[in-house]
């Protein structure tokens, strides 16, 4: 059975700084016609910087929708054309002052998909190198370090309910976790194979 739902046409209700909003009528797979408000976002990316003792670099800042701090994952808006990956580097070293020398690419989030059209470009980083940060004009954050161990904590516990955070924590454990089962399983095998070593 298709489920698609066909837009049938679309009036601009507003047009803001970074989101537009549009209200569709699109007909079901019944063929029954329905309004569907959509917010258009040009998307983003979420890096999560983790060194190599396994400690992250997240920032912390005011989020006035939520009217809270919350502690995030670094994350930026997608320029018009730019390439995810691109964004990221970008990103990165605005607001944390890294660069990495390994970027791994975790997935695409829909952040929203009942109205949202913002998709986020989630990297971890890793290889880091130390900088000076340089957020944009009228972005006020605060970096704080915690060990991958401490973020999944304050995931389970509710502390970090921020969802791009979430989902970068998460997969970086797993992916660290992959990685140390990798790494020993090898060294292991060298040790069985070679003595001396």
């Amino acid at each position: 059975m298709d489920l698609s739902e066909k837009k049938i046409d679309s009036e601009l209700k507003y047009c803001g700084v970074i989101v537009n909003v549009t209200l569709d009528h699109a007909e079901l797979c019944d063929g029954s016609v329905v309004k569907r408000e959509v917010v258009e976002h040009p998307g983003g990316v979420t890096i999560l910087p983790v060194d190599d003792d396994g400690f992250c670099y997240c920032v912390r800042q005011y989020r006035y929708p939520i009217g809270k701090l919350m502690l995030e994952a670094p994350a930026g808006k997608l320029e018009k054309g730019e390439n995810h990956r691109e964004c990221a580097i970008r990103e990165l070293s605005e607001e944390t002052g890294f660069s990495a020398d390994e970027l791994t690419y975790l997935g695409p989030s829909c952040t929203s998909p009942g109205f949202s059209t913002e998709v986020l470009h989630i990297y971890l980083a890793q290889g880091l190198h130390a900088g000076a940060s340089h957020p944009d004009e009228g972005e006020f954050l605060s970096v704080e370090k915690h060990h991958i161990d401490e973020l999944v904590d304050m995931v389970m516990s509710g502390e970090i309910d921020d969802g791009k955070t979430i989902i970068a924590v998460l997969k970086t454990k797993r992916i660290l976790e992959e990685k140390n089962s990798y790494d020993l399983f090898t060294i292991t095998n060298c040790h069985h194979r070679y003595p001396m070593l």
